[in-house]
């Protein structure tokens, strides 16, 4: 009967050895893989170009809106994004160009052929700040932690399976100081978004949604944007005509902004 127990608490070793734990088993990808994976699904991995088209309401009453050419492509040095943005509508705004190179923001004005330096933070349209509209990958410029998994509901008004990450800013001049991420758990796609002052006060809360096919994956072609403080106060940014295009690296230095003519 000795013998028999000793054989059997071996075999019981051997077993726990040979297995993963329980926890091992559940255990999630690493949050930085996650964040990673969700700038896959906003952003394709090679030059593109698309259309977006932002509109304010303010207690459900349209109340501006412009249109915005974005021309983008990863720096091969670092994989985060260079942009160029045209603006195209409303017409006293059309031709003024964005350039976002590095962590760089200028702002041109065709009508006194100058370019100065602007704050990603800075106010675009509504609640869209500058740093809204270009693309970035955020897993280049934020640590990310998870701090739950768990049921959201979705700018479609759907229940999912998400990971809730904390975003905290590793590089200067990055548009928000830290932000709440929602991300499903099943295929990686951002859900919605919290971003905060330094201060910790709540900007505006952002739903991705409107996910259709385009250039090869389901990417979302809408963002709802909410203040922080007055949720009559909304922002949506639509985004459409995704095309992959070629980006030449001339149109993402600052002095060719005076003789950037669209093709």
């Amino acid at each position: 009967m000795k013998n028999f127990r000793l054989l059997f608490t071996m075999a019981a070793l051997s077993l726990s050895l040979a297995l993963p734990s329980g926890s091992a088993l559940a255990a999630p990808p690493d949050a930085q893989s996650i964040l990673a994976a969700s700038d896959a699904v906003r952003n394709p991995d090679f030059p593109f170009g698309l259309t977006t088209t932002l509109i304010e309401y303010r207690n459900g009453k349209q109340t501006d809106s412009s249109t915005l050419a974005v021309y983008s492509k990863a720096d091969t040095q670092n994989g985060q994004f260079r942009n160029l943005i045209r603006f195209v509508a409303p017409a006293r705004d059309a031709n003024k160009l964005m350039l976002k190179n590095g962590n760089d923001l200028w702002f041109y004005d065709p009508a006194n052929k100058a370019s100065i330096r602007i704050s990603p933070q800075q106010r675009l349209l509504g609640q869209a700040a500058n740093g809204d509209v270009v693309t970035v990958n955020l897993a280049k410029d934020y640590q990310a932690s998870l701090l739950a998994e768990e049921e959201t509901q979705d700018g479609e008004r759907q229940t999912k399976q998400s990971y809730k990450l904390a975003l905290a800013a590793i590089t200067p001049d990055v548009t928000y100081h830290h932000i709440e991420l929602w991300i499903d758990r099943s295929n990686n796609h951002p859900i919605k978004a919290r971003y905060y002052t330094e201060s910790a006060r709540l900007l505006k809360t952002a739903y991705f949604r409107h996910y259709q096919k385009q250039l090869g994956q389901e990417r979302p072609t809408e963002t709802v944007i909410i203040d922080g403080l007055d949720p009559q106060w909304v922002t949506v940014l639509r985004l459409s005509d995704y095309a992959k295009r070629e980006v030449p690296d001339a149109w993402l230095q600052r002095d060719y902004l005076s003789r950037f003519k669209p093709d």
